[in-house]
């Protein structure tokens, strides 16, 4: 995993989610979940494009109970998108890395 991304628990989401200055997306996975797997490589390569402009962190489901069901995540992945500590966007499903880019990017 690149060191870009930031591993998000219950214990630190609100110090690294919702008090960070940048915007911040949090990919919602499972080490099972063959369509994370697939989202994974984009999670990284927008990590490191927007490393600037953005923060990243990924969420095990298993290990963390607290914050998927905070935010209603149901289904995995899931990437929630954070600015000045308010939810912006959901995004559901392995989804191709330009339909994430367009959902993030209006948020810089």
């Amino acid at each position: 995993m690149s060191d870009s991304i930031v591993i998000v628990t219950d214990a630190n989401f609100e110090e690294e989610v919702l008090k960070s200055p940048l915007p911040v997306i949090v990919d919602f996975w499972a080490v099972w979940c063959g369509p994370c797997k697939m989202v994974a490589p984009i999670v990284e390569q927008i990590a490191v494009e927007y490393k600037d402009k953005l923060r990243v962190g990924k969420l095990d489901v298993d290990s963390n109970r607290a914050m998927p069901s905070k935010y209603g995540v149901r289904g995995i992945p899931t990437i929630l998108m954070f600015k000045d500590g308010q939810l912006k966007e959901t995004i559901v499903g392995a989804l191709p890395k330009d339909k994430i880019v367009a959902t993030i990017t209006k948020h810089f």
